[in-house]
């Protein structure tokens, strides 16, 4: 009989940590979608300025200096965004790892 309580209640905390993972994971990918959505948005728009700004060009040297700015900002932008995206999927993996930290205590020669 207390093998079954035993049981039951590993049963119980595996469903615990899994929950818990799995609500870190969902607000993570939300979070990772919100900024995904953002930085299209902002894209867009940048790239939509810039196009503007292209067909109001009056000369050749300006078009080339316009084309070169939007390029230049779009660059950096993307490395920024990268960046970002990177840390935001390392701190998805360490969060959604923590639950299962403790469970792993538990085993002799984990860690």
């Amino acid at each position: 009989m207390q093998n079954m309580d035993e049981i039951q209640k590993l049963g119980k905390d595996n469903l615990d940590i899994a929950m818990k993972s799995f609500g870190t994971m969902s607000k993570g990918v939300q979070a990772i979608a919100v900024e995904v959505a953002d930085y299209s948005k902002k894209s867009f728009e940048e790239g939509t300025a810039a196009a503007e700004k292209l067909f109001g060009a009056k000369t050749l040297d300006k078009a080339v200096e316009i084309q070169s700015d939007y390029f230049k900002n779009a660059y950096e932008g993307f490395v920024a965004q990268a960046t970002k995206m990177g840390e935001l999927y390392a701190d998805l993996a360490k969060e959604t790892y923590k639950p299962y930290e403790s469970m792993l205590g538990k085993f002799p020669g984990a860690k």
